[in-house]
């Protein structure tokens, strides 16, 4: 019955329904004529979050029968005969009577906690909220999802998801409730008990319990089957499990919860996200949290990556923090934004639990044995620590990049797994990690690396460090320099002092672009990836906010100051062509109630340079410049990316090392055979 006819019917109240009781001694005992005794089959049950189940003027009578008749008995009642699963085909001998005004039971088993009364009439609150959530457009009903409007009563929450998930606007055609009947029959047949695998794109066995009974959790399973068999390309989900053992809990019935979460599943708007389906693209989620991490909770990176454990396996979890190990609570009020906003509020609430644990584990880092345990196990207790509502107020204040320009991320991020050798129709695959136990250098020692490879993008961070130069090794001078490291993006230039200080830069960008432009001036490029680093006697890592994770090469003004050889540089002008990484980050948000931030000039000015000098960062002073003979520099604040002087600022060089990446080496060698 849908929504229309529901409200039609409420408002008027004309529906011809059936009163049905469980045999001819309930009717009699109840006192209520008997017009027909006949075997009929269990209707398939028909949901609509507005059905009015009885008048009050019924049940006040009826439950006044009932009262008598227990009083005559004794106090004893006798159970519901009514047994087996939705939507199965079974006799049960029912008696059908009559009344003035007819009224109809719904006979199928298994009905919730609290759907037997008719809460709207004991709530009128709950009856207003539902009807506002109705007529609220996408960007209200965000508004409502963050601020819990319709987070109790239970009953209100599950109209709401009723509400919202069949409104989702999917490009693919889910499965209705019939399919779910077929499959139940298909995969289970008449069975009291059957064994079946475990469905391949889960992980492991274990499915949440979130409260759920022992009928409840052999109700995931089913669904949990059925989802398999009709989704047979969703190779790895580990996620599923979880989502629908939430979504049960608001679900009529099986069938209705096998149904939404079908949608969800056949959402395919890639700018919207729901549910990552096969192991590629679970693992691009995973380095697309992982670059958000890098740039939003400063820190834990090194922190891990100093104590030797694997970072990769620690952001793999990500998605499980909340729909894993989330507590129930937390759980839903999460899942009532995820419903609306899709995967990046999962992006939020993730990069806000790691900001918590980051102040957790700092003093006690020492004790912890293994990150990944301990940051399932801070999870599960988190309401030690912050409030369901303090932890989404945090999540929405975040600044974070639009969904188009996060897609961007997260291709490019599959792209470069796809260069590691993970194919999309392959189910588990083991990703090969960097192993630094061969590293060499002059100037870093492993540990210093590893904390350097924790900071560049997760793209790159998939494949090993090749040293492309070294002073040691090829001399001085910026034209050796050039002639080693053009043709390799992106690169790391990591400088060691007379005074035993190490710092260094990322470079986002070919620095072949050097001269790639007409001008006599210098030209800026770049990409706000781009960052500047030290080491010794320090680590820290300068640059600009999360939402300058991609941003353009350049503004489209020029700066037509020269740079001039003596060592008194200015700025330089700005190369207009783009980067294959193009779409820059804004600050401008593209959901409800996002705090409004000051807006800054967006820092464009990255890289310039020629045979005679290297500059990195042009705005408001220079983080790096190296002079033509690369024997001396000099490093001052620089706006470009927030950052203080590398090191006292003139320094001249012991030792000077430039590192590539091992895919970026074969790009290279191929191009060059044509």
């Amino acid at each position: 019955m849908s929504s229309d006819q529901d409200l039609s019917f409420v408002a008027t109240g004309r529906r011809q329904r059936s009163h049905s009781y469980d045999s001819v001694e309930g009717s009699r005992t109840n006192g209520l004529p008997v017009q027909t005794a006949e075997t009929i089959l269990r209707p398939r049950s028909r949901f609509s979050p507005l059905r009015q189940r009885t008048s009050s003027h019924l049940k006040n009578q009826v439950s006044k029968k009932e009262n008598m008749s227990g009083d005559r008995s004794g106090g004893k009642t006798k159970p519901n005969k009514l047994s087996g699963s939705k939507g199965s085909a079974r006799s049960v001998s029912m008696m059908t009577i009559s009344e003035s005004d007819n009224w109809e039971i719904c006979c199928s088993s298994g009905m919730k906690y609290g759907q037997f009364v008719d809460w709207e009439k004991i709530d009128p609150e709950a009856a207003r909220k539902y009807e506002q959530i109705r007529k609220s457009e996408h960007r209200q009903l965000k508004s409502m999802g963050r601020d819990g409007f319709w987070a109790m009563p239970h009953t209100l929450r599950a109209k709401a998801y009723y509400h919202i998930i069949h409104n989702i606007n999917s490009r693919a055609v889910s499965p209705d409730r019939d399919v779910f009947y077929e499959l139940v029959k298909k995969l289970f047949g008449e069975q009291k008990l059957s064994t079946h695998p475990v469905p391949e794109y889960m992980e492991d066995g274990e499915v949440p319990r979130y409260c759920l009974n022992k009928a409840g959790l052999n109700s995931v399973k089913k669904i949990l089957l059925c989802l398999g068999n009709y989704f047979p390309d969703m190779s790895f989900c580990p996620i599923l499990p979880a989502l629908v053992s939430l979504i049960l809990h608001f679900s009529e019935d099986e069938a209705e919860c096998f149904y939404s979460v079908s949608r969800l599943i056949c959402y395919k708007d890639p700018n919207k996200r729901y549910i990552d389906q096969t192991f590629l693209t679970y693992r691009g989620s995973c380095m697309t949290f992982g670059d958000l991490a890098n740039r939003c909770c400063r820190g834990i990176r090194k922190l891990i990556a100093s104590s030797h454990q694997n970072l990769f396996e620690f952001y793999s979890d990500w998605i499980m923090w909340i729909f894993a190990d989330l507590p129930f609570t937390y759980a839903i009020r999460v899942l009532d934004v995820y419903l609306l906003e899709g995967y990046k509020v999962l992006y939020r609430v993730a990069l806000t639990l790691l900001d918590l644990y980051k102040v957790s584990v700092s003093s006690r880092v020492a004790d912890v044995e293994d990150f990944r345990t301990d940051m399932k196990r801070f999870v599960q207790s988190v309401d030690r620590h912050c409030t369901i509502e303090t932890l989404l107020e945090r999540a929405f204040q975040i600044p974070m990049a639009t969904r188009s320009e996060l897609n961007l991320l997260f291709n490019a991020n599959k792209d470069a797994l796809m260069g590691k050798g993970v194919s999309t129709h392959q189910k588990r695959q083991t990703v090969e990690t960097v192993d630094f136990a061969n590293f060499r250098s002059d100037v870093v020692t492993r540990t210093e690396m590893r904390v350097i490879w924790a900071w560049i993008p997760e793209r790159v961070a998939l494949f090993s460090p090749v040293r492309l130069f070294s002073t040691a090794e090829h001399g001085r001078g910026l034209s050796l320099f050039y002639s080693h490291v053009e043709g390799h993006e992106p690169v790391v230039i990591i400088i060691k002092t007379m005074e035993e200080e190490v710092f260094g830069v990322f470079l986002s960008t070919d620095l072949i672009e050097t001269r790639n432009h007409d001008s006599e001036e210098l030209m800026y490029f770049g990409t706000g990836e781009c960052f500047v680093f030290t080491l010794r006697p320090n680590m820290e890592r300068y640059q600009r906010a999360m939402v300058n994770i991609m941003t353009r090469r350049g503004s489209s003004q020029q700066d037509h100051a020269n740079i001039k050889k003596s060592g008194n540089p200015g700025s330089a002008g700005t190369a207009p062509k783009p980067s294959y990484l193009t779409i820059p980050f804004t600050t401008q948000s593209d959901t409800a109630k996002e705090p409004k931030r000051p807006k800054e000039q967006e820092a464009s000015k990255f890289i310039a340079g020629d045979d005679s000098q290297l500059i990195i960062g042009g705005d408001g002073g220079h983080a790096l410049f190296l002079y033509e003979d690369l024997e001396e520099g000099y490093t001052e604040h620089c706006d470009t990316f927030r950052s203080n002087p590398l090191c006292k600022g003139r320094f001249q060089i012991q030792s000077l090392e430039v590192w590539g990446v091992q895919s970026s080496v074969y790009l290279s060698r191929r191009f060059s055979l044509h």
